[in-house]
């Protein structure tokens, strides 16, 4: 029965999801983005998510007070508003590129030399990236940027959902490898073809390696860092950071150094430490663009 229900629920949602996108999408994006974000910061503290991000942020910030808490939480939900909005703009938020002064995406030039750089090189790397400001942007920006690359994603629970959110993602993201029992065997059939691969290495996974995130203990996918072992890929780290006026800035990190044992072979668990290092001081610059509403300490 509950199988049947989800079923109905797929299907209904099926002939919502469609209509609502593209109402949204007739409505100015800056407008719909600013009305999303208030929405969010009034509906969120009602959640139980809330008082999850609330717990989390006490635990990593124990210095701040409540009110530095709350502040945070508002921004959290400020960010998820916007990110909601985006996500179906994803084509028009691409079609400005990331130069020039109509461009909803920028990077400096030292970014520019670094794609450039990553671009022209024989060697395909592993990058990855974290869910601050808006997640989704780093594969268009890697599309945009002429990069053959592979991005592993997560499939909603909503089939219907899930089937229009990859509709409107493949002809701007390059090639989308759902996470799965398979997704590493296609991966590095990916990075054997000369397709730099990414993926978002800051979620819970309870078979993954014991790492140290804000001073305690979590697990996190070694995917990454085996793919570097496997095939000494370069590691690089790639951020958005949401500015005021409602664009974003790219940054992409000079190669993160693996950490190797004793036979000079590239150490999984230290490695992926050192990529949540990079992770942690990404949030640090910005706690309330970081997803703070799951349980990422278990």
């Amino acid at each position: 029965m509950l199988y049947a229900l989800k079923r109905g629920l797929d299907r209904a949602g099926g002939h919502v999801v469609r209509p609502l996108i593209g109402l949204l999408r007739r409505l100015d994006r800056r407008w719909a983005s600013d009305t999303a974000a208030a929405v969010m910061r009034t509906l969120g503290p009602l959640l139980r998510e809330h008082r999850i991000g609330r717990a989390n942020l006490r635990a990593a910030f124990p210095e701040k007070t409540p009110e530095e808490i709350e502040r945070i939480l508002a921004g959290v939900w400020d960010n998820l508003g916007r990110v909601a909005i985006e996500v179906i703009h994803l084509d028009r938020i691409a079609a400005t590129g990331t130069r020039g002064d109509g461009a909803y995406v920028t990077y400096g030039q030292r970014e520019l030399d670094r794609f450039e750089a990553l671009r022209a090189s024989d060697r395909p790397a592993v990058i990855f990236t974290a869910h601050l400001a808006n997640w989704e942007l780093p594969a268009v920006v890697a599309a945009q940027e002429g990069l053959r690359s592979m991005a592993l994603y997560r499939r909603p629970n909503m089939a219907s959902v899930a089937d229009v959110l990859i509709e409107m993602r493949e002809p701007l993201m390059g090639a989308l490898v759902a996470s799965g029992f398979d997704a590493p065997i296609r991966l590095a059939r990916g990075i054997e073809q000369g397709h730099h691969v990414g993926m978002l290495v800051d979620q819970h996974d309870h078979k993954g390696v014991a790492v140290t995130f804000f001073g305690r203990p979590c697990r996190v996918s070694p995917l990454i860092a085996m793919l570097a072992r496997e095939y000494e890929c370069p590691i690089h780290g790639v951020r958005m950071i949401r500015l005021p006026d409602g664009r974003f800035t790219g940054e992409i990190t000079e190669a993160v150094p693996p950490v190797r044992d004793a036979d000079g072979r590239i150490d999984v668990r230290r490695t992926m430490q050192a990529i949540t290092d990079v992770v942690e001081t990404w949030v640090r610059d910005h706690p309330e663009q970081w997803l703070w509403l799951h349980r990422r300490w278990r």
